[in-house]
């Protein structure tokens, strides 16, 4: 359980599902500040572009939820050529839907999913905090790419973005929230 001075415990299951949402608000919020010029820009060397980072995230989830969670719907892969950024968000906004509901059930009380198997080559894992601090770091790590490829490629990222990925109180209450991080609600 989680504690903040004044504030009513939090269950482990209950936060995760919370900081997975704020963590998909995030990536939304680049999308939707990122200058469209930008989406399939080709960056210098041989690495991905800005489209191909986000349908990587979006993929990976995928493979988490078939692989971990069987029994939840799997969302449809995306194709990172034709993908426009619409299409990422509203692929992503499913993903996320789905991550949510397999760590509600890993983190929770069910006991329908033990192991977390992030791909087919590495060990399972027992679910816990470990696989909530994995998911996050995969994808805040592509973030960082994006914002590194789109500075490099000329395209300033606004202070809405670089500045509102920080204010998790404003994030939590935009996913529904009325209290902030390890608070309830």
């Amino acid at each position: 359980m989680t504690t903040c001075p004044g504030a009513e415990p939090t269950q482990p299951a209950e936060a995760a599902v919370r900081i997975f949402a704020v963590n998909d608000r995030i990536n939304q919020l680049l999308i939707e500040q990122l200058d469209p010029a930008a989406w399939n820009a080709k960056p210098p060397g041989n690495v991905r572009t800005i489209a191909a980072i986000f349908t990587h995230m979006h993929n990976v989830r995928c493979k988490w939820i078939r692989l971990t969670a069987p029994h939840v719907k799997v969302p449809r892969q995306l194709n990172r050529a034709p993908c426009t950024p619409q299409q990422a968000r509203a692929a992503l906004a499913a993903s996320a839907a789905r991550c949510v509901e397999m760590l509600s059930e890993a983190l929770g009380d069910s006991g329908r999913i033990e192991q977390f198997l992030r791909d087919g080559w590495a060990r399972p894992w027992p679910v816990g905090p470990e696989m909530l601090c994995y998911m996050l770091a995969h994808e805040a790590h592509h973030r960082g790419q994006v914002c590194l490829l789109a500075h490099q490629l000329g395209f300033r990222l606004p202070t809405a973005v670089t500045s509102g990925m920080w204010n998790w109180e404003k994030l939590w209450r935009e996913c529904g929230a009325t209290g902030g991080p390890g608070r309830e609600s």
